[in-house]
């Protein structure tokens, strides 16, 4: 039996149980087709005005260049998880001072993070931008097998990007 947590990079789609405070996958597969989720996605920007896209390794959005980020968790506070997310997505404990609110937006996809079809996740995104210069190749490879910094016009018309992230820089 695997004890990770479910619906996050590295999860064991077949696991059924799960450690204190996670949910076991069936309910977890569960709650994702019955509640939106609330996530963060990092409108991360270099000096140069460029911003930040990984390709993505795990579903819903896999094969596609998107925006780091991830899920609040329950009880978890936004400054919390802004740090968190950052941490784990980026490998840097990140304040999360340093993050402007973007905006809230909403993603729907036809599968959930085990990519079974039909089993649709509703996602409710709240967009937060920083300036923050990095070595790409320096990143954690969980969730992106690749990252490129990009200018946000770009990022708009790359059709590899997926729609939900160029949404972020087409306004």
């Amino acid at each position: 039996m695997s004890t990770k947590p479910l619906g996050w990079p590295g999860q064991d789609a077949r696991a059924d149980t799960a450690p204190d405070g996670m949910l076991a996958q069936a309910d977890f597969r569960q709650a994702v087709e019955m509640l939106p989720l609330v996530s963060i996605d990092l409108l991360l920007r270099d000096a140069n005005g460029r911003y930040l896209t990984g390709l993505r390794t795990n579903p819903p959005a896999r094969g596609a260049w998107f925006v780091p980020g991830g899920r609040i968790r329950k009880n978890e506070s936004l400054r919390s998880a802004l740090h968190r997310i950052a941490r784990d997505e980026l490998g840097l404990p990140i304040a999360a001072e340093v993050w402007t609110p973007r905006g809230v937006y909403e993603h729907f996809y036809g599968t959930n993070f085990a990519g079974e079809a039909g089993r649709s996740t509703h996602y409710v995104v709240l967009a937060y931008e920083a300036e923050l210069s990095l070595n790409a190749a320096s990143l954690p490879q969980a969730q992106h097998r690749s990252y490129r910094w990009l200018p946000a016009e770009e990022i708009a018309a790359d059709p590899g990007v997926h729609p939900y992230t160029q949404a972020y820089f087409k306004e």
